[in-house]
């Protein structure tokens, strides 16, 4: 119970419940599309980021929470993410939420791999290893005669990559921006971005039958985010990030939960295998980090 009140505890616990909210984010936003234009629910999930977010911390930290030293940086990173929004929301029209959000998690090797080209990161021979097992359990679950096999796989795999650029961006930015100075800007691009193209699927029946759904994404996709901003305050990436593959499970019962759907055998060796490859990953950095402090 003591390491559960520890900094280190608390934010593995924090993790977890992000996890938790993405996981349910995908499942309600793969229910809420075949409701509601999904233009409208991505425009709507970002303004309610932007809302609460000025609402909680503008008391705080008062007009600090516009100042930003990285104003371009910020603009690419929001439209970074709201591009990985709009891969998930119309990825989840056509493909189970298990599988999908297994192939997702590839993104923090990519990002790996990204950041040694980008950033001339050191990128061990283990490392580039485990990135190739991610790979192959993608292959598994994306096979032709899969469950999964077709076009909508595009989504995943654009996600992947905006996604692991987005991370790359949110790293290079941790060290000079306020955590909830990125957070109110992702939410603000977002809203900006998507107001003129989400005017052209407006539907006030829709949101007036169906405003639940609405409020629904927005709160769990604003909160998971929160989440993850104050687990990173209180544990390093290595220690928290083996915790959030977690949301492959939350996503694969919610799938079962919602949908009555199972992976096939292939489908859950590849899962598995994408579990066990990022794991191993995140345990990596982890060694390499305390060989360093050494």
């Amino acid at each position: 119970m003591s390491f559960l009140k520890s900094r280190q505890g608390g934010g593995i616990l924090l993790i977890i419940l992000a996890a938790l909210s993405f996981a349910m984010l995908d499942t309600a936003t793969k229910h809420s599309v075949q409701l509601v234009p999904v233009l409208m629910l991505l425009w709507f999930r970002y303004a309610f980021q932007a809302v609460v977010t000025l609402a909680l911390r503008y008391p705080i930290q008062k007009n600090s929470l516009f100042s930003t030293p990285n104003p371009r940086f910020q603009a690419l990173r929001g439209v970074l993410l709201l591009t990985t929004s709009a891969c998930s929301f119309l990825g989840l029209q056509f493909l189970p939420v298990g599988e999908f959000t297994a192939m997702v998690m590839l993104s923090p090797m990519v990002a790996t791999a990204m950041a040694a080209w980008m950033l001339k990161n050191h990128v061990s021979p283990l490392r580039w290893v485990l990135m190739s097992l991610g790979l192959l359990g993608v292959l598994l679950v994306i096979r032709p005669g899969g469950q999964v096999f077709g076009w909508a796989v595009l989504f995943p795999i654009v996600l992947v990559a905006t996604y692991a650029s987005f991370q790359v961006i949110t790293s290079r930015l941790s060290g000079d921006e306020n955590p909830y100075t990125t957070h109110f800007f992702t939410g603000l691009v977002g809203t900006v971005v998507m107001a003129p193209v989400m005017l052209w699927s407006w539907s006030t029946s829709a949101l007036l039958t169906y405003w639940y759904w609405f409020v629904v994404v927005g709160f769990l996709g604003t909160f998971g985010h929160l989440m993850l901003i104050r687990a990173f305050n209180r544990a390093s990436a290595v220690v928290l990030t083996p915790y959030l593959y977690t949301q492959i499970a939350f996503a694969t019962l919610l799938g079962w939960w919602a949908f009555k759907h199972v992976p096939d055998s292939l489908a859950w060796a590849g899962i598995a295998v994408i579990a066990a490859s990022g794991v191993g990953n995140a345990l990596l950095s982890a060694r390499e980090a305390s060989g360093q402090r050494q």
